[in-house]
């Protein structure tokens, strides 16, 4: 998609959406982004000098990535190609490069989605970027350390976006109530407070709910924001850094015993379309690595609540994960199993795996002393490698009392035995 500055042209009968006419031209029009705006910043004064440079802009949806994009464009003369990696192959990207070879001016490619190229796709921008073909403007909610080539990050800069703050969607919806987008229509700021606080930073998020809001009359009140917003009220992305941050705090949560937030973040997760089954596995993980023999239920509990998911399925396996959270965070914590295996790895990372006794292998099973017969079943022999024997990995914490006091008493009776 070609096209000088702004937007293409439209049919004259077709309706252009709010967010679309409330699109800033200029640095001084948007809203948001103090930080990587403000004056003397690097971006800001590259764009005011009118000479862009490759980048890759990072940043939830509706945080202004396209609309920079557009500015950097129109601010430096340059021709504006657009492009979705979702729909875009490398036949148009070639066929970009292409035109831009022949033009006077020069281009800027916004690919938008680029986490969606695989690396060959990525790898394939390598040379117009570093002859200066194209000036490319990639646009990813993902981490692009995550998702774009190493190639391809040398020879941009990186810019993170923020998601817009409450205060900056009020502005947005008072600037559009005011320039009459709407006609004739009265914000009341109830209203618009609670447009600014569900929709979660997304500049066409808020404009959208604003717009389908207007509709209802010259008056958008609380009710009419409301039922505008409530198609999306929960903006979760199931397969982005959404879906890691979300189950980040719910682990997060429920390891510090805050049953409230625990059961907040799962709420988020389940009204976002979440797979259930990726929560049951990520409580089965916690379950272990957080509470572990502190309270050995946990782990049957969280085995209980994934089999319910796979047998029941939505919705009513989330009682199911609603019991295992809860659960799960009222429990005992402890991290001594995982600690434990991790001393133990290093140990055979730094001397290697030592061999067992002799007794201890199958060939030398002779010489085994057969702990059921000794009183306690406590054995005498060494059971370590040689080199190994005052070698301790388990320190149990004290939500692990019982084990600690078993654990004294074995070594106790494994040292009168010798």
């Amino acid at each position: 998609m070609e096209r000088l500055f702004g937007d293409p042209p439209r049919d004259p009968g077709e309706k252009v959406p709010l967010a679309a006419r409330m699109r800033p031209r200029t640095l001084e029009e948007i809203v948001g982004q103090h930080a990587l705006l403000a004056p003397g910043s690097p971006l800001r004064a590259a764009i005011e000098a009118g000479r862009p440079h490759s980048m890759i802009l990072y940043g939830p949806p509706g945080s202004g990535k396209t609309t920079l994009a557009r500015i950097v464009a129109s601010t430096s003369g340059s021709a504006f190609e657009e492009h979705s990696a979702v729909e875009a192959g490398r036949a148009e990207v070639k066929a970009v490069i292409e035109r831009a070879r022949h033009r006077a001016e020069g281009t800027v490619f916004f690919l938008d989605e680029i986490h969606r190229f695989n690396r060959p796709q990525q790898d394939a921008l390598l040379r117009a970027v570093e002859e200066g073909l194209v000036v490319l403007i990639g646009a990813t909610t993902e981490n692009p350390r995550h998702e774009v080539s190493s190639a391809l990050l040398s020879r941009v800069h990186t810019y993170a976006l923020e998601p817009l703050t409450e205060a900056d969607i009020r502005e947005l919806l008072e600037r559009a109530c005011t320039r009459g987008e709407l006609g004739d229509v009265a914000l009341d700021p109830a209203a618009a407070e609670l447009i600014a606080r569900r929709s979660g930073g997304d500049a066409r998020v808020a404009l959208s709910a604003l717009e389908l809001a207007s509709r209802g009359g010259p008056q958008i009140d609380v009710p009419a924001a409301a039922a505008a917003l409530a198609s999306g009220l929960v903006r979760y992305d199931a397969a982005g850094d959404q879906h890691y941050d979300v189950i980040s705090a719910w682990i997060k949560a429920t390891r510090g015993s805050d049953v409230d937030a625990s059961l907040y973040y799962l709420a988020t997760m389940l009204e976002g379309g979440e797979d259930p089954r990726f929560i049951a596995r990520r409580m089965m993980i916690f379950a272990s690595e957080d509470i572990g023999n502190a309270d050995p239920a946990a782990l049957t509990l969280a085995v209980a609540s994934a089999e319910v998911v796979e047998r029941v399925g939505l919705p009513e396996c989330t009682f199911a994960l609603a019991q295992a959270a809860i659960y799960l965070s009222l429990a005992p914590k402890s991290n001594a199993a995982g600690a434990a295996l991790s001393r133990a790895r290093a140990e055979i990372r730094e001397r290697g795996a030592l061999r067992p006794p002799s007794y201890l292998t199958s060939e030398g099973s002779d010489g085994y002393d057969y702990p059921h017969s000794r009183p306690g079943h406590v054995s005498p022999q060494e059971l370590m490698p040689p080199g190994l024997e005052d070698a301790r990995f388990y320190a149990p914490d004290e939500a692990e009392a019982k084990l600690a006091a078993a654990l004294a008493d074995i070594r106790a009776a494994r040292g009168k035995a010798r």
